[in-house]
């Protein structure tokens, strides 16, 4: 057995002991159920932890990772977890968190191929396209990899008010906001790009589905 594999094994019988410290009943309580008020859609990064970044306990999550916290309209994994945290769950709260320095977005922006993963990242190269005179135009190269993460977490969001799933609950009247966040692996803080929806009005007419 590495050391490395002993070591979490440890570190797992040393966390059960300290919550157990704190609350007797702590596992107990959380096996009966979870209503957690808050989806989250973010990267696979390892250090971008969702519970940790907003200092939220477990049970107060409920959390979708992948390479660059994208929202895929064909992505059944992604649409899975968000019907379930919508319509199961009730969460009043779905935040997109991107973060500086993602590797991802930094992939997105040149040619080189990486395997597998190029045609995950096509869709990023997507929301380039689209955005290519501003990004563009930005003529330093960090500048404009941060500004590339912050449009690319607005896109997702956008892209998620899209969804069926949300906008059929903002027709059955569902209390549910949708919020785009940028985290700083140099300092710790969130950023609130301020992309914020909870209904559809926002959304140009094509995309407002009639039920």
């Amino acid at each position: 057995m590495s050391d490395f594999y002993k070591k979490i094994l440890d570190n797992n019988k040393k966390w059960v002991q300290d919550k157990l410290a704190i609350s007797p009943n702590y596992f107990k309580n959380l096996a009966e159920g979870q209503e957690p008020p808050l989806l989250w859609i973010g990267c696979s990064d390892s250090r971008v932890p969702a519970n940790e970044i907003i200092g939220a306990e477990p049970g107060e999550v409920f959390v979708h990772r992948n390479i660059a916290n994208m929202v895929l309209h064909t992505d059944m994994n992604m649409l899975s977890v968000l019907d379930y945290a919508v319509n199961a769950l009730k969460v009043k709260h779905v935040i997109v968190c991107g973060h500086y320095g993602c590797g991802g977005v930094k992939a997105a922006m040149g040619n080189n191929s990486i395997g597998i993963i190029d045609n995950w990242i096509r869709h990023i190269k997507d929301v380039y396209r689209f955005h290519h005179e501003e990004l563009d135009a930005i003529t330093d190269e960090k500048e404009r990899f941060n500004k590339f993460v912050e449009i690319n977490v607005k896109e997702q969001v956008m892209d998620l008010a899209k969804t069926s799933i949300v906008q059929n609950a903002w027709k059955n009247g569902q209390e549910l906001s949708l919020h785009g966040w940028v985290y700083g692996l140099n300092d710790g803080y969130v950023t609130d790009l301020g992309v914020n929806f909870s209904c559809d009005k926002d959304l140009d007419d094509v995309y407002q589905l009639k039920f």
